[in-house]
């Protein structure tokens, strides 16, 4: 397993775009859990704390196709480093005016959200000009997957300790500063630099005039809902089998099982259909989501929930080759970037759904929310298994003449796929 990882982490920038991508999305990953700290310790309430965060996220959600088209059409270093030191200022605009002026406050949250850069759509789309190699490909796009996790579970840390060190002002500050300076490692590279998306057909719909990305983001809608309705469901249980402490086990074994079934899926060379394979793993993953309704004790719950986990990143590394298959030609970083934001949006919505669930019937109610977004998200995969399957827009960009310097062409991508 370690082998093939080893093997993509040796290629030539690649550890260097991974960590860079993993560092510039620090803001991201911290955000929600930093503004509520931040406006706490300033005497805001628990309310305004949560509005805040919503207007972030919403304006995340709307910002990161919309950069990630200018990417495609204007090249990543004139994207993403001005949208991150954007993001950046108007971040630090919030941390020293506070949450007291609050058109101030809501509109600068709101900046900071829309210029999120889209680096995680950008480092998908460099892939296939640093490695070359399609199967090495797929494999990068797990042993991403499993690094987003580790990330976001680490981030919240950093931002507890930084809390702790010196303030919820510092925290937000020292957190934006080191994440220009991840998006300034990535987008003054030479595959950044060199990158070029392809020639792409005028169209105001973009990526989304491409039927298969809209029926995986249609599924993906789905898990992200069923994701999200766990952070809900386990608070009362949690509160019924040890409080806080176990609610951190539950949310900490749902990355846990994510990482360990990315690892696993990622070390492998797949073959065959992955439409079909997407199907498998979302079925699999919608199965693992039913044992949470035994409501088991404690630890017998946070082994359940590491099960829960287990399919997420395989689904989500599969789903990435599907971008690839169907991105029109010149969309790329934006049909990725379309696929984070349904992602962040069906979470979204799944904490909104399990709310009211709860309120009624209790966390076993609460629990069933994943298994049916997942029974759901299968449906979606089913009824459009014949648009996945068919010939895509083919929109990886691999190596070409315009990113590579030996004017080499890599035999095992085709012309189309080149841009």
């Amino acid at each position: 397993m370690a082998a093939g990882y080893l093997e993509i982490l040796r290629a030539r920038h690649a550890t260097r775009l991974l960590v860079g991508t993993l560092v510039g999305r620090l803001p991201n990953a911290t955000a929600a859990i930093a503004i509520v700290l931040f406006v706490r310790a300033e005497g805001g309430s628990y309310s305004l704390a949560g509005a805040l965060a919503a207007v972030y996220g919403v304006a995340n959600a709307v910002g990161q196709p919309v950069l990630g088209r200018l990417v495609d059409l204007h090249g990543q270093p004139r994207v993403q480093l001005p949208a991150a030191v954007a993001s950046a200022l108007a971040m630090a605009a919030f941390a020293f005016t506070g949450p007291d002026r609050l058109a101030v406050a809501y509109a600068a949250v709101a900046l900071a959200g829309l210029f999120t850069p889209p680096l995680e759509g950008g480092l998908r789309a460099l892939w296939p000009s640093v490695l070359r190699k399609e199967g090495q490909v797929h494999t990068a796009y797990a042993m991403d997957a499993v690094a987003q996790e580790v990330m976001f579970t680490l981030g919240p840390l950093l931002v507890t300790v930084c809390t702790s060190l010196w303030s919820a002002r510092a925290a937000l500050l020292v957190l934006n500063v080191i994440g220009v300076l991840g998006a300034l490692s990535v987008v003054v590279s030479r595959p950044s630099r060199a990158w070029r998306s392809a020639p792409r057909e005028a169209h105001w719909l973009g990526a989304l005039r491409s039927p298969g990305l809209l029926a995986l983001l249609g599924a993906f809608l789905f898990v992200g809902m069923a994701l999200g309705s766990i952070t809900v469901a386990s608070v009362p249980y949690a509160d019924d089998h040890g409080g806080d402490v176990v609610y951190g086990w539950l949310m900490a074994a749902i990355g846990l099982g994510a990482l360990i079934g990315g690892s696993v899926y990622g070390a492998r060379q797949w073959t065959g259909e992955p439409a079909r394979r997407l199907r498998v793993l979302v079925a699999l993953l919608a199965v693992c989501y039913l044992p949470l309704l035994l409501m088991p004790g404690a630890v017998a719950m946070v082994l359940l929930t590491v099960v829960a986990g287990v399919f997420l990143a395989p689904a989500i590394a599969c789903a990435f080759v599907l971008v690839d298959h169907h991105a029109p030609r010149g969309t790329v970083t934006e049909a990725f970037s379309w696929l984070v934001t349904t992602f962040t949006v069906g979470a979204s919505v799944g904490t909104g759904v399990a709310g009211p669930v709860v309120e009624a019937g209790g966390a076993v109610w609460g629990f069933a929310v994943p298994g049916v977004a997942g029974g759901v998200s299968l449906l979606v995969l089913l009824a459009t298994g014949g648009v996945l399957a068919a010939p895509g827009g083919r929109g990886v960009v691999a190596a070409s003449s315009e990113n590579d310097p030996n004017r080499a062409v890599e035999p095992r991508f085709s012309t189309g796929d080149r841009a």
